[in-house]
C-alpha cells in the first residue's frame, strides 16, 4: 500500500486536533465559560480516553476486523460532535463532549497497530509516516491563528467537524489485509502488566500527560494574559511541532543506536525543564522559543520512545490493547487529571503555578523511567 494513503490519516486527524486543541478553550471563554469549567470540560475529553480505547482495543484484537472498528470510530465521533450545533449550554456541552471523545479517542490507537502491522519489519519507517501529522497540526493551527486575528472564532466548530468527517474519508482510501489478523499469541496483558517495568512505564507515561494540562488546556490563553496576540500564538504552537518533525525525521536512527530506554528518560528530563521555562519567564520571547522547541523531546521524542517500548512489552495480538493502555492510562487519566488539577491551581495559586506543577510532575515520571531502562539493560546484557 503506498505509505500516502496510510499518512493521509494522520495529516487530517491531527488537523482536527490542531484546530481543537489549541483553541477550543479560547472559544469556550467566548462563550463566558470560567476557567474552572474549562477545565472540567477539558478533562471530559480527556477522561475518555481512560476507558474507550481499552474497550474497542479488546474488540478488534478479539475480532480481527481493526479498519472495520476504526471506520466506524472516525464515523460516528464526527456526528457526536455535531451535536454541539444544538445547543451550548454547560450540561449539553459535557455531554457531546463526552460522547464525541469516547468514539474520536478510541480510533489513532487502533490506526497506528494497524499502520505497524502493515510495516511489518519496516516499522522504522513509522515516524516518516507519522510527521504527516504533525504537518496537519501546523497548518490547522498557523491557519485558525490568522484568521482569529481577522475573523470569529465561532466558526471553530465548523472547522473541526469538517476536520472529523474528513478523517472517516481517508479511512475508505486504506484497505485491510489478511497478515494483520494472524497473530500469534504472546501472553496475557495482566502478566504484562505484572512486570515492574511496564508498570514504571505506565505510570511514567501518566505523570508525563498529566504534566501537559496547563499547555493543552490553557497555554493559548496564558499567552493571551501576557500580551501574545493570537498570530503569535498559533505561530508559537506551530513551532513545537516543527520541532517534532525534526525529531520523527531522525528518531528512527536514534533508537538502535540510544535505545528507546534512554530516549524516554532523556525526553521526561528535557520536559520537566520546559515547564519550568514556560511558568518562570513566559514574557521573553527568546526563551518561550526555546521552550517550545523542547516540544520535539516532550511529544516527538518521548512518543517514538514509548511505541519502540510498546512493541517489546506488547507483541503479537496484544498490540492492540498494548496501544488502548498507553492512551488510557498516558492520555487519559494523565490528560484528564492533568487538565482538571491545572483548572484549579490556575485559580487558586495563578498560571505559573500550574506549570512549575508540571515540571515537579515529570521529575518523579523520570525517576521512574530509571526502572525501564534498567529493565532494557538487564535484558540486553541476557541476550
Amino acid at each position: 500500500m503506498p505509505y500516502y494513503r496510510l499518512s493521509s490519516f494522520y495529516l487530517i486527524y491531527f488537523a482536527g486536533l490542531g484546530a481543537f486543541v489549541p483553541y477550543w478553550s479560547v472559544y469556550l471563554g467566548s462563550l463566558d465559560y470560567s476557567p474552572r469549567q474549562i477545565g472540567e470540560l477539558m478533562a471530559v475529553v480527556m477522561a475518555t480516553k481512560i476507558f474507550a480505547p481499552y474497550i474497542w482495543g479488546s474488540l478488534a484484537d478479539r475480532w480481527g476486523n481493526r479498519l472495520t472498528i476504526i471506520r466506524w470510530l472516525t464515523a460516528l465521533g464526527a456526528l457526536a460532535f455535531s451535536l454541539l450545533f444544538i445547543r451550548q449550554n454547560y450540561f449539553w456541552m459535557l455531554l457531546s463532549l463526552g460522547i464525541f471523545s469516547f468514539f474520536w479517542h478510541a480510533a489513532l490507537p487502533q490506526y497506528e497497530v494497524f499502520t505497524l502491522d502493515h510495516l511489518g519489519p519496516r516499522r522504522t519507517r513509522y515516524s516518516r509516516i507519522r510527521l504527516w501529522g504533525s504537518i496537519g497540526f501546523i497548518l490547522a493551527v498557523t491557519g485558525i491563528g490568522y484568521w482569529l486575528e481577522i475573523g470569529s472564532i465561532n466558526i471553530l466548530p465548523f472547522i473541526v467537524v469538517a476536520m472529523l468527517a474528513g478523517t472517516w474519508l481517508t479511512t475508505l482510501l486504506v484497505s485491510d489485509v489478511a497478515h494483520l489478523v494472524h497473530h500469534p499469541e504472546s501472553g496475557s496483558v495482566l502478566s504484562t502488566l505484572r512486570q515492574p517495568a511496564v508498570l514504571a512505564f505506565f505510570l511514567a507515561c501518566l505523570l508525563m500527560q498529566a504534566s501537559h494540562g496547563p499547555y493543552y488546556t490553557f497555554f493559548s490563553i496564558y499567552l493571551a494574559e501576557h500580551g501574545y496576540s493570537t498570530v503569535a500564538t498559533g505561530q508559537l504552537w506551530a513551532l513545537g511541532v516543527i520541532a517534532e518533525i525534526g525529531v520523527f525525521l531522525a528518531v528512527h536512527r536514534w533508537i538502535p543506536a540510544i535505545g528507546a530506554a534512554k530516549l524516554f528518560s532523556i525526553a521526561i528530563a528535557i520536559t520537566a525543564t520546559r515547564w519550568l521555562l514556560i511558568g518562570s519567564m513566559v514574557e521573553s520571547l527568546p526563551i518561550l522559543i526555546i521552550a517550545q522547541t523542547m516540544h520535539a523531546a516532550s511529544y516527538g521524542l518521548f512518543h517514538a520512545s514509548a511505541m519502540e517500548l510498546l512493541q517489546h512489552f506488547f507483541p503479537g495480538r496484544l498490540q492492540g490493547r498494548g496501544q488502548a493502555l498507553y492512551a488510557g492510562i498516558g492520555f487519559g487519566v494523565g490528560n484528564s487529571l492533568g487538565s482538571l488539577f491545572a483548572g484549579y491551581v490556575w485559580t487558586g495559586l495563578g498560571s505559573s503555578w500550574a506549570y512549575y506543577f508540571g515540571s515537579i510532575m515529570c521529575i518523579i515520571a523520570l525517576m521512574l523511567s530509571w526502572i525501564v531502562y534498567a529493565s532494557q539493560v538487564e535484558r540486553d546484557g541476557s541476550n
